[in-house]
């Protein structure tokens, strides 16, 4: 079966999978916080707390995919079939929940869940999609994550207004019901163009040898490693703001509207970080391009100091503009042109571990500075995180120009 444009059908429903996997079934509970604890109760700590559980299952999930795509390497289109339905579903169940343990067990499986779906919808989509086009493709597929929270700011007068205290559930239902619908759309197209039937390049090589090739890959200096430790704090740095920017917008009076506005902003500008993003990584693929994203959004996320909301939504733009999409759809990007073709899913599953283990620690982090400091201090130390995550990307992209310069005698 030939390779396809970045724009097809697959790629289309691929991304509204995302619009469920990103966009609905993660950073959905960071806008519904303030309607959740009118509702369940507890600080914005504990319930900060609930984000680190719904990534700590994201990291079991990132963890366990690994071993079992190498155990069954012809079966990913099954497993991703099952996971993106129980995905939906998952968020239909967390909207009865009536108790702080209950819904922390849904964010568990909803992260396990997520965590399969991302890699697996990504690495089906990517297998169709031309070599030269797969960065354009990718940024096609993440944006969905952007219009999720897009959708998701719209409705912010209905999911955490004081008045609809039941918002957040219907919300979630009907988040729940999309996903299914799109679980079904991405089953149909990737079934009926035969994408799910990629033949394995790994039944050749003994897994332990596969495992060793791709850790070997990820954690080397010389080669990964400053990508794969930019992605973990970027993970830690992005999920402390998308947890309690809406809380810390709440919390200062701003009415329902303009916070959903705000969260809609960021989406909005995500639109176009996707497809622009993907087009750069594509014409420049290099750390210095994911550095340039990662040093924005820096500035973007440290709006929130100047306590102006003006500020504060144009750096909420900046951030969707250029570094809420653009590290995850560059790394899987970078990553897909720099290891074989047979150990991607399996290296794209470890570094989404690296990059859940950032998102597990960052809601603790945040909750204690929330705890200790307040709401506009907790969003703005998310900068500190960002602004690590660039200098890590622009040592990748030092590191990748001193390989390409020892590679200049052998090409010549």
């Amino acid at each position: 079966m030939g390779t396809k444009s970045a724009f097809n059908w697959i790629t289309l429903w691929a991304s509204l999978l995302f619009v469920v996997i990103l966009g609905f079934s993660r950073l959905s509970y960071g806008m519904f916080l303030p309607g959740i604890q009118r509702v369940i109760g507890g600080s914005y700590g504990q319930l900060g707390i609930l984000g680190t559980v719904n990534f700590i299952g994201y990291l079991v999930g990132t963890l366990c995919l690994s071993p079992l795509i190498s155990r069954f390497p012809d079966r990913k289109h099954v497993i991703n079939r099952m996971t993106c339905f129980l995905l939906g579903l998952a968020l239909i169940g967390s909207a009865f929940s009536d108790h702080f343990t209950e819904l922390g067990l849904w964010r568990f499986a909803i992260g396990i869940l997520s965590a399969f779906a991302t890699v697996l919808v990504l690495s089906i989509a990517m297998d169709a999609v031309r070599p030269a086009e797969r960065g354009a493709a990718s940024g096609l597929i993440w944006l969905g994550g952007s219009a999720g929270i897009l959708f998701t700011g719209l409705f912010a007068p209905f999911t955490i207004g004081s008045s609809h205290l039941q918002g957040w559930r219907y919300a979630w239902v009907a988040m729940g019901v999309f996903g299914v619908i799109a679980a079904f759309g991405f089953e149909f197209v990737t079934r009926k163009r035969g994408a799910g039937k990629i033949p394995s390049q790994t039944e050749s090589k003994p897994r332990n040898k596969e495992s060793e090739t791709v850790y070997r890959l990820l954690l080397n200096p010389k080669r990964l490693l400053f990508l794969i430790a930019s992605y973990f704090f970027f993970g830690w740095g992005y999920i402390i703001y998308f947890t309690y920017l809406i809380p810390y917008l709440v919390g200062k009076g701003i009415p329902s509207l303009y916070a959903g506005l705000i969260w809609s902003g960021i989406g909005f500008a995500g639109l176009f970080n996707g497809w622009i993003g993907g087009k750069v990584i594509d014409r420049w693929p290099s750390g210095y391009t994911l550095a340039s994203g990662l040093t924005l959004g820096t500035i973007g996320v440290s709006g929130v100091i100047t306590n102006n909301l003006l500020f504060t939504a144009l750096g909420a733009t900046i951030v969707g503009l250029v570094s809420f999409i653009t590290p995850p759809l560059m790394t899987t990007a970078l990553l897909r042109r720099h290891v074989p073709h047979h150990v991607y899913a399996a290296s794209l599953s470890i570094a989404t571990a690296f990059f859940a283990s950032g998102q597990i620690i960052g809601p603790i982090v945040g909750g204690v500075v929330v705890e200790r400091y307040g709401l506009q201090f907790g969003v703005a130390s998310s900068a500190i995180f960002m602004a690590i995550a660039a200098a890590l990307a622009g040592l990748y992209g030092q590191q990748q120009r001193k390989l390409e310069i020892c590679d200049l005698p052998l090409s010549g």
